[in-house]
């Protein structure tokens, strides 16, 4: 589809069980845990291409390695893993919905 069942990324990733689920109360916002709901194979290819990309870092100097590099300093490897397959479903959620193509910068 184009991705209008979503209103934003966050849903469509919150959809996919890439990020926690979201309890709001009063106005403050609480994250739960992550939730595995929605299409099991879609989110293990980001998953697994996550990995792959996270993997091969190397002495990589673009804004995307040094973000993951940092990540995966501060969170750990696992957490990052899912950290960059959760933007990935973002950047897929607006190329659907924007009918656009990848721009890398």
């Amino acid at each position: 589809g184009k991705g209008e069942q979503f209103d934003k990324g966050r849903d469509f990733a919150a959809w996919l069980g890439l990020v926690p689920s979201q309890y709001s109360t009063g106005g403050k916002p609480r994250l739960g845990r992550i939730t595995k709901k929605g299409d099991k194979y879609l989110r293990t290819l980001l998953v697994h291409g996550a990995r792959a990309v996270i993997s091969a870092i190397g002495n990589k100097t673009d804004r995307l390695s040094l973000w993951c590099k940092s990540l995966v300093e501060r969170r750990g490897f696992k957490r990052a893993i899912v950290a960059l397959a959760a933007k990935n479903a973002r950047i897929v959620w607006s190329l659907l919905s924007n009918d656009t193509e990848y721009q890398p910068i």
